[in-house]
């Protein structure tokens, strides 16, 4: 069984229905760690080493916060600058995350359509989140596409997002047990593209 960890990030989460959905489906869950960034660090002063013996003591690192200004909430670009040290995430002697799987689940406020080359953005969210490929491949991890809530700002009906919250649980669960498909994963727009097709029998 592999141990997960997910940073989670929402400087307004009593306010963030979906975000309070996913992350209510994967707590208590068995390998699983929740560790909220603003919870714990009310004052952005990140415990560094603290952040990196979680990092180190788990197989999977998943950042899950709103889609923010098309990046973070700033707490999670604090810890990106302060625990992804030199020496330890990167450079010569810096294998402490080499062949740890990374990925967002992110929460955006537009549709999927909006996410194009013709759409409202512009860009893709694989173009958007080039900056965390590149820190994934840096840092010796392997990459996956984020999965993704979109179209927040027009509303999701109970059952929509409750359906988003049950693939999020059973996302973590397979990543966890080993029954995820990481290769075709990796071909998609987004890890919860084709859920069904993702998840392997054993």
């Amino acid at each position: 069984m592999k141990k997960i960890l997910i940073n989670f990030a929402h400087p307004a989460k009593s306010r963030s229905n979906i975000n309070q959905a996913l992350r209510k489906a994967v707590e208590g869950l068995e390998g699983v760690t929740i560790n909220d960034l603003y919870a714990n660090y009310p004052d952005f002063m990140i415990d560094v080493k603290s952040e990196q013996a979680l990092c180190e003591s788990h197989d999977i690192i998943i950042f899950q916060h709103p889609f923010y200004w098309y990046s973070t909430p700033a707490i999670m670009k604090e810890w990106l600058d302060l625990v992804l040290e030199h020496g330890w995430a990167y450079g010569s002697t810096g294998k402490a995350l080499q062949n740890k799987l990374f990925f967002q689940a992110i929460t955006t406020g537009g549709d999927a359509s909006t996410y194009s080359k013709e759409g409202h953005n512009g860009f893709t969210l694989a173009e958007f989140t080039t900056p965390y490929q590149a820190t994934a491949k840096l840092c010796n991890m392997i990459w996956l596409p984020p999965f993704a809530v979109t179209g927040i700002h027009q509303g999701l009906a109970q059952e929509k997002m409750q359906s988003h919250a049950e693939d999020y649980r059973r996302t973590i669960i397979a990543l966890r047990d080993g029954f995820f498909d990481i290769e075709q994963a990796k071909l998609q727009p987004t890890l919860n593209s084709d859920i069904n097709t993702m998840i392997r029998s054993l």
